[in-house]
């Protein structure tokens, strides 16, 4: 890490440094940490654990990049942000760095969202239990937040059973709104049956970032394969009726 420092440091050297790095401010490069974030996770997906070594490195030096203008401007340093989630960490483990025990990963679960709000409570500024769920995140990353913090003060289903009957419950409010044909209302629908799908990920422990991005990547895989079968029949999609394409459909899956 002191290497990395130094390197960073050198590149926003306002006499020897690059030009480029020179210019960067925290708004300039802001992007740069989400799109380097998706690159791990795309590595992971391809278990590609190469490109994830070079992908984690590229996240980290956002991190260090980060800090170097942080600390040129006088705010804090790459130690602060080591010594920030040092502490934060250990807070919030009292089972493994205090006499505290959990009896399983979602008692834990609910422990850190329940200190995170203890945490907040010493802010000012905080007023709502939702106070502070990143906006800029992709909104099913939100969704499962906010679930996650109102279930840390009870308000979520007991169990699976209660989420699948709101799931059924949202989805014959979609369709009433469909047949009335009020846009505004269909909208409404389809995200509050988005957002209950969210909770029913979360109930069973599964990302729906992750669960959408493996669906998208199935689809597009299934897709293409179609293309394909057409195109060795010398046909297009136009020309299919909407039943040969489900039997197309159907028998892409079957070879998989």
């Amino acid at each position: 890490m002191k290497k990395l420092h130094q390197i960073t440091s050198k590149l926003r050297d306002p006499d020897k440094g690059c030009p480029w790095d020179r210019e960067q401010t925290f708004e300039s490069i802001a992007h740069c940490a989400i799109e380097e974030a998706y690159e791990v996770v795309e590595a992971i997906e391809n278990k590609d654990y190469d490109s994830l070594k070079d992908e984690l490195g590229d996240l980290l030096f956002q991190v260090t990049f980060h800090s170097s203008m942080a600390e040129e401007m006088n705010l804090f340093t790459f130690d602060d942000v080591v010594d920030s989630i040092s502490e934060k960490l250990t807070q919030r483990h009292p089972h493994v760095f205090a006499d505290k025990s959990i009896k399983d990963a979602q008692t834990q679960t609910d422990n850190w969202e329940r200190i995170k709000i203890e945490e907040r409570k010493q802010k000012k500024d905080i007023k709502s239990v939702l106070d502070d769920v990143g906006s800029n995140q992709p909104a099913l990353n939100r969704a499962y937040k906010i679930g996650k913090r109102a279930r840390s003060v009870g308000f979520d289903w007991n169990d699976v059973s209660g989420v699948i009957n709101k799931i059924e419950e949202e989805i014959d409010e979609l369709k009433v709104a469909i047949t009335d044909g009020n846009k505004t209302d269909i909208e409404e629908e389809a995200g509050d049956l988005l957002f209950s799908v969210v909770s029913l990920s979360r109930h069973t422990s599964i990302d729906p970032e992750t669960a959408i991005r493996k669906a998208n990547r199935k689809f597009e895989r299934r897709f293409r394969a179609m293309e394909q079968l057409l195109k060795q029949s010398n046909k297009e999609f136009s020309n299919m009726s909407s039943r040969e394409l489900d039997d197309l459909w159907e028998q892409v899956k079957a070879t998989e």
